[in-house]
């Protein structure tokens, strides 16, 4: 399957909470497709990926750092959730400025779990439909954004795609989306 050849993938974390399962298995769905994962965050130091918000798992090093990228040199972006690491994600001006130039250049944005609380920072929901961690749902809301209770959900208003998924046991219908959609970027 190569239908991502060619593609270079952003995954944008902080250095700390993300859930492993939502950083490694779309990771892994992108090479399959014959993409080209990077990992982003906003040092060069490792990133600790987390199983749940308490058991510390894997590190990963990160391929760059978020101040030193440019929209233009990636197709699509994946927001990775985890509860720590979103919260950081969110509070990191650099990475929410990365988040706003990918929606303003058009290009398709994923993100899982908490991962759409970058989104909500970012100000880019109003007329977006989706889906995320139950939790999320009134920030969502006050953020202009619809929440569904879907286990994957795609939005294509507003000009950009967005495909959203509520957590962990949601993997393979957000990798099948988030590699379909990229693939028409």
């Amino acid at each position: 399957m190569s239908r991502l050849t060619g593609k270079k993938i952003a995954f944008l974390t902080s250095q700390v909470g993300v859930e492993k399962a939502e950083l490694t298995s779309p990771w892994r769905a992108v090479l399959d497709a014959g993409g080209e994962p990077t990992l982003i965050a906003p040092e060069k130091s490792p990133v600790q990926s987390m199983v749940g918000d308490v058991d510390k798992d894997e590190e990963f090093d990160p391929d760059s750092v978020v101040a030193d990228v440019s929209v233009a040199d990636f197709d699509a972006l994946v927001i990775p959730g985890g509860t720590v690491n979103a919260d950081k994600v969110r509070a990191d001006e650099d990475s929410v400025a990365l988040v706003k130039q990918f929606v303003a250049a058009g290009k398709p944005i994923a993100a899982i779990c908490h991962g759409p609380w970058a989104l909500v920072e970012a100000g880019v929901l109003p007329g977006k439909t989706l889906t995320s961690y139950p939790s999320l749902r009134t920030d969502i809301t006050n953020a202009g954004g619809s929440w569904v209770d879907e286990q994957v959900f795609h939005c294509t208003a507003e000009g950009w795609d967005l495909v959203t998924s509520r957590n962990p046991h949601d993997l393979d219908a957000f990798n099948s989306a988030l590699t379909d959609v990229f693939s028409e970027a």
